[in-house]
């Protein structure tokens, strides 16, 4: 679908700037999925949660620990006061401070680790899993925002075509009273006795409260189309239209299906249900890491260190070490061990409560999404219920407000009762379209709390 939008877009732009992008509404809620900043904002989200992931996977791998620097030491020519490094005759005097130390050598100095643990007892596993557990956890955020984006696009969609459609009626009605009230005047100026002052008065008093009603419905219209521009990126001064004319409810979401059967649903395919078995997952594998972290570390490795300094003597006395001047390189088998007795008691109880309460939060959730999914399956079988009923109103006002005005202009009708018509006309018709508008919505919600929209 979002290809065929493409195209129409690509269109709408080579037929120049008075094309205007048309809309159905599962074209508004592709555009949104594409352009909300929300849900790219949710997905940076999850690149962050991978990159702990990757984090907590190369916590097992071969690490480096090198420091390398430039300095200066003092010079030495000789170790033995004759100048010399060896003890070649006997007797050999070691030389003092300032026998042979005169002025600074270069130094250049290399110390190096090369690490691979062998044995974590479990804390790289735990902590990795506890790591993808919040993956998950942060994609099922992505899916929520994307499902909200869809509900607001949805309320914005459908409250745009309620506007629009009321606007379109209290036109039509002020049109008629205009018209009404241009007769009147018209008979008024002929001096005709059957036309009062007192209808005429009260017919210019419903047309300005009419007049103020259309002010508010195109003001409310011209909000709900901004809001739609603002979901799907389209803005001023491209032109923006919507594919449906009027709005119509919508068809009954799997109508043979049970309560029972969208509550099943509902548990098995709700997002958050997803969330909360990740969660689940994360923080059991993150216990388990805290008490994996009472335990040592065994690695294997390389350690060696190396220094240089031009203007000093090396030593070749392997039992006199020179910290300016030597070589030395190897291997290793090590353990770490950090314990903290009553600290980690503490953060295992810590992660053990924040544990519980998820298992509680789960609890309540498969007791709660099921009456959520009750309370929005008992509103849209009444709210299609309430649709038939307006709409029967809705014609039954329309046919007395014409019957009125058409016995008004024979001169059988009152009218305060022409004006009394219209009002009720108008009540019933904008009463019945917002009872379309609410009913959408709640299917759409249904479609939500079920688990129907991903």
């Amino acid at each position: 679908m979002f290809r065929r939008f493409t195209a129409a877009l690509a269109l709408a732009a080579l037929t120049g700037p008075a094309a205007a992008v048309t809309l159905d509404l599962e074209d508004a809620v592709e555009l949104a999925m594409n352009h909300d900043p929300r849900i790219s904002e949710t997905e940076h989200l999850v690149d962050v949660a991978r990159a702990l992931l990757q984090e907590a996977v190369g916590s097992d791998d071969v690490f480096l620990d090198l420091n390398m620097f430039l300095a200066i030491a003092p010079e030495a020519d000789g170790f033995y006061s004759n100048g010399s490094s060896n003890c070649v005759s006997l007797p050999c005097t070691v030389a003092t401070d300032g026998d042979e130390i005169d002025g600074l050598s270069p130094w250049a100095d290399l110390k190096f680790k090369l690490i691979k643990p062998l044995a974590t007892f479990g804390k790289v596993e735990n902590y990795t899993e506890a790591a993808q557990g919040n993956v998950d956890v942060k994609r099922g955020a992505v899916r929520l925002q994307r499902i909200q984006s869809r509900m607001q696009v949805t309320r914005a969609y459908y409250g745009y075509l309620t506007a629009r459609d009321s606007h379109d009626l209290i036109e039509d009605l002020v049109r008629r009273v205009m018209k009404a009230k241009k007769q009147m005047q018209a008979a008024i100026d002929e001096g005709r006795g059957d036309v009062k002052l007192s209808d005429f008065y009260a017919l210019q008093t419903g047309a300005g409260i009419l007049r103020k009603s259309l002010a508010q419905a195109g003001a409310i219209e011209a909000t709900a189309l901004a809001g739609l521009r603002l979901l799907t990126g389209i803005q001023e001064p491209e032109p923006l239209e919507v594919a449906d004319r009027h709005i119509r409810p919508v068809p009954l979401p799997m109508p043979d299906q049970s309560l029972k059967e969208w509550q099943d649903q509902a548990l098995s395919a709700r997002t958050e249900m997803d969330q909360l078995e990740a969660g689940l997952r994360a923080r059991r594998a993150l216990i388990e890491a805290k008490k994996a972290e009472q335990l040592p570390n065994v690695y294997v490795g390389i350690v060696g260190s190396a220094a240089y300094a031009s203007e000093r003597d090396r030593l070749s006395n392997p039992l006199i070490y020179d910290p300016f001047n030597h070589v030395g390189v190897t291997p290793m088998v090590g353990m770490q061990w950090h314990w903290a007795g009553g600290v980690q008691s503490a953060r295992i109880a810590q992660a053990e409560a924040e544990l519980n309460a998820l298992v509680d939060k789960q609890s309540f959730a498969r007791l709660g999404i099921p009456f959520e999914v009750a309370e929005r399956y008992n509103k849209v079988r009444a709210g299609r219920q309430g649709v038939e009923e307006m709409a029967e109103a809705s014609r039954a006002g329309r046919r007395w407000m014409l019957a009125a005005y058409a016995d008004f202009e024979v001169g059988s009708e009152r009218m305060d009762r022409v004006i009394e018509a219209f009002r009720s006309y108008a009540l019933a018709h904008t009463d019945y379209l917002t009872t379309i508008y609410d009913y959408n919505v709640e299917v759409a919600e249904l479609m939500r709390v079920s688990g129907a929209y991903r």
